[in-house]
């Protein structure tokens, strides 16, 4: 096996972010070094609660899980229970985790971890970019400590999924990601350092989780019965499935596919998150492209867009490196067998 590949995680954990992190519990070459909480599509403590009994779920209940800024930098916190449900996964229940949140702030286990093992650590943003802007003002040179950033954020060649021209991920803390962007900007400039991998809403749309990919899933557990996630299904009607991250997984998803087709015209749901967590550790999954990137602060319809100078007209260096296309397939599949395989050996 190569070398593994050591995770900091940060997150606003809701559906999607809840398979990642499954996703990362299920593959050999992570390493999950700690996972930080964000306020996001819920607030940062639900969000540490589901974080915990997410990774006990997954057998990785060892994994530090810290609480992060539970507001953003300047705006008021806004919360997305249309989308994930009021409490965030769905309409799935987890028991309370045995083991407590930790003690430590969430930016201060991104800067000492960061300090601890200089040039190692690849740092997974999947939700609004409060801790790691927090992170930055606390230490400066965290984008020369951190071996790489990934994020799943912003839309670079899309329309938004929050305003017109807004992705959720930015829209909840356009300051923070400002600020994040250009530090990390300036350290490629001054330092070579590699540039922030961002995956946007112009890739992660393409990574379409439909039920015959839970099926499959299930299938994979070898768990019984065959999961339904049929859209007239009564609210309250549960998985009967006899493994317990099948089950986690069908009434989780469910939900979403519920909202996605209210919004989004289709029975599945995008599973945006998962592909970034995925492309960090493989990124021959994307292609990307060097381009310079900003974020609106004073529009009044566009707060909070990424603006991306694909023309170069700004005549600034690059400072993000954008996924434009993305091995979907490769990485469906990848899921589906990752996950699955994970139930088999953990589920009960």
């Amino acid at each position: 096996m190569s070398k593994r590949v050591p995770l900091l995680v940060d997150c606003d954990t809701g559906i999607d972010d809840a398979l990642a992190l499954l996703y990362a519990a299920a593959s050999a070459e992570a390493e999950l070094v700690a996972v930080t909480c964000v306020s996001g599509n819920v607030e940062a403590r639900q969000v540490a609660r589901n974080t915990l009994a997410v990774l006990e779920l997954a057998g990785r209940g060892d994994v530090e899980v810290a609480l992060g800024r539970e507001v953003p930098l300047v705006r008021a916190l806004e919360v997305t229970p249309e989308t994930h449900g009021p409490l965030g996964l769905g309409y799935a229940e987890l028991p309370e985790a045995a083991r407590p949140m930790s003690e430590r702030f969430g930016p201060d286990v991104i800067v000492e971890a960061a300090r601890r093992r200089p040039g190692e650590l690849t740092l997974v943003t999947l939700g609004p970019l409060t801790n790691l802007a927090v992170a930055l003002l606390r230490e400066p040179e965290l984008p020369v400590l951190l071996r790489r950033w990934v994020l799943m954020g912003g839309s670079y060649r899309s329309n938004g999924n929050t305003a017109p021209t807004t992705e959720w991920n930015t829209h909840c803390d356009p300051e923070a990601a400002a600020l994040c962007f250009r530090r990390f900007g300036e350290a490629a400039a001054a330092h070579g350092t590699p540039r922030p991998l961002a995956l946007g809403l112009d890739v992660t749309e393409r990574a379409k989780l439909t039920p015959e990919h839970v099926v499959a899933l299930a299938h994979r557990a070898g768990s019984r019965p065959e999961p339904t996630l049929a859209p007239d299904q009564a609210i309250d009607t549960r998985s009967a499935s006899d493994n317990e991250v099948v089950r986690f997984v069908s009434d989780a998803l469910r939900f979403y596919m519920e909202f996605h087709s209210r919004y989004d015209g289709f029975y599945g749901a995008f599973v945006h998150d998962p592909l970034a967590l995925a492309a960090a550790l493989d990124p021959s999954l994307v292609r990307t492209e060097a381009v310079t990137v900003d974020v609106e602060l004073a529009g009044t319809l566009t707060y909070g867009e990424t603006v991306t100078d694909w023309r170069r007209v700004w005549g600034r260096d690059p400072n993000v490196d954008v996924a434009v296309e993305a091995d979907a397939g490769r990485f469906m599949a990848q899921l589906v067998e990752r996950i699955g395989a994970l139930a088999a050996r953990v589920g009960r």
